[in-house]
């Protein structure tokens, strides 16, 4: 997309002002980024003060070594006057997605007998193989609809939490991830998401920061043990993102895959349903 150039003194500020939250979030001095993009340390401190407002090309530079998400640098280009550069194409839509639902769709079906999904930048659920599903329909209607979030239906009392025999480390291990998620991204909605769950009672019993570490201490991974009616789950997570994203919705894809983590678990899946 070509880069219009839009006047103004206030574009150059707010984008300065994004540069420099993201450098603090990311623990980068001004010297230190500067010298790995390209830039001398007085350009970098002109723009995050508004005094100069950057190129397309030294923004990307910067954005890059800062690891900003491909949504957030589309920001960035509007907030210094120029047209957003990565596109954004809905993966159930678009016809220019039909091979990246197509793969992962294939993903997922050579994963089966074993639970897997498609998550969006919020955790919600966009693909789920036929195991994932079938975890998914003994969750309440309030928990799948409009969507079904992992953290939300994970940790909420009346969710997965109600079967995960080692909630406590389970929990642990989800905060973590929904810390990290949102120190990654810094997205509003992430934040009122943390908000939503750090209230459950289940939540609010454990202290999650201490069971990760302790959890995990025994086996060479932390598994999700769920006990569903007779039977006994244990199986342990894999997250995967697409590597060289151009797309706004595909940087932000993550697939999780389940795998078990003993015999007993790889067989009760595998059992005819």
């Amino acid at each position: 997309m070509p880069a219009s150039v839009v006047q103004g003194p206030g574009r150059a500020a707010g984008v300065g002002s994004m540069l420099r939250e993201w450098r603090t979030r990311r623990r980068r001095s001004q010297m230190d980024l500067a010298l790995d993009a390209g830039v001398s340390p007085r350009h970098l401190s002109f723009i995050e003060t508004g005094r100069s407002r950057p190129s397309p090309s030294v923004l990307d530079a910067i954005a890059e070594r800062l690891e900003v998400p491909l949504r957030e640098r589309n920001r960035m280009l509007l907030a210094a006057g120029y047209a957003p550069r990565w596109r954004e194409r809905a993966l159930a839509e678009d016809a220019a997605m039909a091979p990246v639902r197509a793969a992962l769709q294939r993903l997922l079906g050579a994963h089966d007998p074993y639970p897997g999904l498609v998550l969006d930048r919020h955790w919600n659920v966009v693909l789920a193989n036929r195991a994932a599903d079938a975890l998914i329909e003994r969750l309440p209607a309030s928990l799948r609809n409009p969507c079904v979030n992992v953290f939300r239906a994970s940790l909420h009392p009346q969710g997965m939490a109600a079967y995960t025999e080692n909630f406590d480390a389970w929990a642990g291990y989800l905060l973590w991830s929904l810390r990290r998620a949102l120190a990654t991204s810094a997205d509003p909605a992430l934040e009122a998401l943390q908000r939503e769950v750090l209230a459950y009672p289940n939540v609010r019993a454990i202290r999650a920061a201490e069971t990760r570490d302790t959890a995990s201490a025994d086996g060479l991974l932390l598994p999700c043990v769920l006990r569903l009616g007779g039977t006994r789950l244990s199986m342990f997570t894999t997250l995967t993102t697409f590597g060289t994203p151009r797309d706004v919705i595909i940087d932000e894809l993550c697939i999780e895959l389940f795998y078990p983590a003993d015999a007993e678990t790889e067989a009760a899946l595998r059992q005819p349903s």
